[in-house]
């Protein structure tokens, strides 16, 4: 096992891998931007290092000064949590020529699952439905026209390189298509340095739904079971929820097994996803894979008992996993709401500033970088999370009381939330049902 692990973000992640590490026995230390010099996640750290000014791109992303800290503090490991350089497979491989660990997935698998659509084919190949789409990345605006007339509209451009909404556009004709084409490449391009796209069907009324898997370098590989995330804004996700109330037991186990053997024959190790879409006639469709720790994991640990933080570390150190599918056992249902510093009544803008008042609400999970009774001001550099707040009950019903419950206690005072909105997403007649698809945000009030 490692003796000292550094680690690679900030904030909420940054919280939880420390945690993870200190319950664990391993010495930590935490690098930060000038503008997180007093971010109450570096209390938990054995030592922390400041690697530069508060752009990302300065700090965060510069693989040298984080490189430089790790030797410096004689890491063995590097946990890179999520966003910045976590499915960077650049910054993996230099972590292996400075015979640093990467915790994460090698290089070439980085590499392979982070083409888009290297990843559709190679698990296509697999036997795993993709979505009806391009073959390659597309040669130009014209050869998109003619396969959109194919396959017939809506029909989504996506960036080859990567996902999150960036350089994605929904096209519902062939005008459309071409006016959208040069934007999306060049939206693309300044994101992940590709201006490559690809083409796929637009499958209206669909659903997020996606497999947490863990592989160790042993061959086992296992999944955990799946996550709904359909609930989202502008591509991002606001609320999670595991077991998906869409799925059943047999459709979790022939797709989950499908694609933890299609990872494992890949030669895969480490945490990794497996998104699909869900068309209304409950197919389910490969979109990709996340070779990283997810935000929305601990809804999986709530329903699994298993640590996938701790996983991830283990397996980086070379251990077994320790158990088989057989072991995995889904019991209850949790719910997870992403709490964003963001305004949902100004189309989601970012609201950075002092936040005056942070009461934790009892009886739930939150994982934060921040605890009740403290200020703390929230920069204008990064991503907008503050906190996510994971309930859990017996079955879905009392997971969503609880969670609405606990809603009502959580206090967050000085700059606009989400909060506000995830009652509402809760109270949604759809949502609790179950019979919801990615387009519920649009008819809950905001």
């Amino acid at each position: 096992m490692f003796r000292r692990i550094l680690v690679a973000n900030r904030g909420e992640i940054a919280a939880r891998v420390l945690r993870a590490c200190r319950e664990m026995g391993i010495e930590t230390v935490a690098v930060h931007s000038t503008a997180d010099a007093s971010s109450p996640h570096l209390r938990l750290a054995g030592r922390r290092i400041c690697i530069g000014p508060a752009q990302a791109s300065r700090s965060y992303l510069d693989m040298d000064a984080v490189l430089q800290a790790a030797e410096q503090t004689e890491c063995q490991a590097i946990h890179p949590g999520y966003g910045f350089l976590a499915e960077n497979a650049l910054f993996a491989a230099r972590c292996a020529q400075q015979r640093v660990t990467f915790i994460g997935p090698s290089p070439r698998l980085i590499r392979l699952m982070g083409d888009k659509v290297e990843a559709r084919r190679t698990m296509k190949a697999a036997g795993v439905a993709t979505i009806p789409g391009s073959d390659g990345p597309l040669e130009g605006p014209e050869e998109a026209e003619r396969l959109g007339s194919v396959l017939g509209y809506p029909v989504f451009l996506k960036a080859s390189a990567g996902g999150g909404g960036k350089g994605m556009r929904r096209c519902d004709g062939a005008a459309a298509l071409r006016r959208a084409y040069a934007e999306a490449s060049a939206e693309a391009e300044k994101a992940f340095g590709n201006p490559a796209l690809y083409l796929e069907k637009g499958i209206l009324g669909g659903r997020h739904i996606e497999f947490q898997i863990l592989a160790d370098a042993w061959g086992n590989a296992v999944h955990l079971g799946e996550r709904e995330c359909s609930v989202q804004r502008r591509h991002q996700k606001l609320v999670e929820e595991s077991p998906s109330p869409a799925l059943d037991r047999a459709t979790r186990q022939k797709v989950g097994d499908r694609v933890a053997g299609a990872l494992a024959g890949l030669g895969y190790r480490s945490a990794g996803t497996v998104e699909f879409l869900r068309d209304p006639g409950g197919s389910l469709y490969f979109m990709e894979v996340n070779t990283r720790l997810q935000v929305e994991h601990p809804v999986t640990e709530e329903v699994t008992g298993i640590d996938i933080v701790k996983a991830q570390i283990r397996i980086a150190a070379n251990e077994r996993l320790g158990f088989s599918q057989k072991d995995v056992t889904l019991r209850g249902h949790a719910i997870e709401c992403r709490v964003n510093a963001e305004d949902p009544d100004d189309d989601f803008r970012p609201s950075p500033g002092t936040i005056t008042r942070f009461e934790i609400p009892e009886g739930v999970r939150v994982d934060s970088h921040l605890q009740s009774g403290q200020e703390y001001t929230v920069p204008p550099y990064y991503d907008s999370l503050i906190a996510k707040m994971i309930a859990s009950g017996p079955d879905r019903a009392s997971a969503i009381a609880k969670a609405a419950g606990a809603l009502d206690q959580f206090t967050i005072e000085g700059v606009a939330t989400t909060l506000a909105l995830h009652k509402r997403i809760l109270q949604h007649p759809d949502f609790v049902k179950g019979e919801y698809s990615l387009d519920l945000l649009e008819m809950v009030p905001h």
